[in-house]
């Protein structure tokens, strides 16, 4: 081939080199290092409680202290607010008024889950169970046979918060949701996969053995709340204000024979969360304000007071602006958002869901989704060309490796994220995330080098 016809390839045409073709030997060093911390905060993070108390313990080793309304602010500040106990926001105040506008990154930290009803626990035929009720979208007949942790907290009447967690120590009990056998299944291989674990067949085998000082009914239930009272002191009563999940009993893996994969529960959203939140201590003394959002209640649409809808964001933001005498309205409508999601990454198993020529693709980088929703964009927040623009250089200028990453056919689906939310408050957002495999699965996969791309992207939209 001609070097002229070369170079007007290559002028004209998208690569379409793989992110390992692209990386620098630095920043393939840097992620390699940048891996563990993620795995940390994800194996500790199993909800999102324990997300925010891990995220608040490293923000408060980078120096941010609690926002108390009123304070004085000056740049370089490190302030951060939990909300309840499952949000949290984390800002660092730049050098330029707030009037000016503010760079986010906002993600969530909720993902899909087996929770408890308020009145679990009961006995049948000699065997204990919790009563359950599932949480986000999840494929059912996954969850059966899959080793369970109990995790979440039980408050008391007195006022008193009792953490629970059972089966993450090595010698804890785990928990199951059992399983029909293969040999009286066939009226169960007749149904579709989503009728064959009816909702209300989720129950969780907790235990068999009957309390034996008691002649009465309902023994092994007994003995199961004697053992819970025994160790967190609490009664059956209490359970009704409680809130207890049940999470996949693993921690994060490497995986594939390269180890160029992370095997782990709860990717989405905190394989972004997570770079969000370290971009933001990397961000150093910024022109504009930024903020770290850690949200809550993604998964069932944003809604709640620790949810994206919540007026808690406007709140602090306000706060903040109060603090220089700006408007909230004039920070916002000139605030840049980077609404950090996790997207669909093309799976050769099941190429007939994908538009090959316009899906994310493993080892590609982060991909940058300008609009979600689902059937016609129903329920999405459709960037415009001149945001895709702005961002788009802001990465190619920091050498971040990054591809579109639309979700997927047209008719055959969608999701959404918490970018509709932020732009309903006249916030220029855009989403963009890293590509995952087998989405809302108990383990889901991603590629270390989308994780590492994303946290360079987040760093590059906090730079500005």
């Amino acid at each position: 081939m001609a070097k002229t016809d070369e170079a007007l390839r290559e002028n004209l045409l998208l690569s379409q080199k793989g992110g390992y073709d692209r990386i620098t030997p630095d920043d393939l060093a840097r992620m390699e290092d940048y891996v563990p911390g993620y795995r940390a905060f994800i194996d500790a993070g199993k909800t999102e409680r324990d997300c925010v108390q891990y995220a608040r313990a490293l923000a408060e080793k980078q120096g941010f202290k609690p926002f108390i309304r009123g304070m004085a602010l000056k740049p370089g500040d490190r302030v951060y607010l939990i909300n309840r106990g499952k949000a949290a926001l984390f800002a660092v105040i730049g050098a330029e008024p707030l009037s000016a506008g503010m760079n986010i990154v906002a993600a969530h930290i909720d993902a899909p889950r087996i929770d408890l009803k308020p009145r679990p626990l009961y006995e049948d035929n000699g065997l204990a169970y919790f009563k359950t009720h599932y949480y986000g979208g999840i494929k059912k007949y996954q969850w059966p046979s899959v080793s369970l942790e109990l995790r979440g907290v039980i408050a008391l009447s007195d006022g008193r918060v009792i953490d629970v967690c059972v089966g993450a120590d090595p010698v804890d009990p785990v928990l199951y949701i059992t399983d029909l056998l293969p040999h009286m299944a066939s009226d169960q291989y007749k149904k579709t996969l989503a009728e064959a674990i009816p909702a209300e067949s989720l129950n969780v085998l907790v235990g068999s053995r009957p309390y034996p000082e008691d002649e009465g009914g309902d023994r092994v239930k007994l003995n199961i709340l004697k053992l819970l009272n025994d160790k967190y002191g609490v009664t059956e009563a209490d359970f009704q204000s409680a809130e207890l999940t049940l999470v996949p009993c693993f921690n994060s893996r490497e995986a594939g024979l390269d180890r160029s994969f992370i095997a782990a529960y709860g990717h989405d959203d905190r394989v972004c969360a997570y770079p969000a939140l370290t971009a933001l201590f990397e961000a150093g003394a910024p022109k504009r304000t930024c903020l770290c959002v850690l949200a809550d209640k993604e998964e069932i649409g944003s809604e709640g007071v620790t949810g994206m809808q919540s007026r808690f964001f406007d709140t602090f933001v306000e706060d903040l602006c109060a603090a220089q005498g700006a408007l909230l309205r004039e920070c916002f409508e000139n605030s840049l958002c980077l609404s950090c999601d996790v997207c669909m990454a093309f799976d050769p198993n099941f190429a007939e869901v994908s538009d090959k020529r316009n899906c994310a693709v493993i080892n590609g980088g982060v991909g940058v989704v300008k609009y979600t929703g689902s059937r016609g964009k129903a329920g999405a927040s459709d960037a415009s060309a001149e945001l895709v623009a702005r961002v788009r250089a802001l990465l190619e200028k920091n050498d971040v490796i990054w591809q579109m990453a639309p979700m997927g056919k047209v008719d055959q689906g969608g999701g959404g994220t918490v970018a509709m939310y932020m732009a309903n408050r006249n916030i220029d957002t855009l989403d963009a995330g890293v590509p995952v495999l087998s989405m809302h699965a108990p383990v889901e996969l991603v590629s270390k080098l989308d994780l590492y791309m994303t946290h360079k992207a987040c760093l590059a939209v906090y730079a500005g």
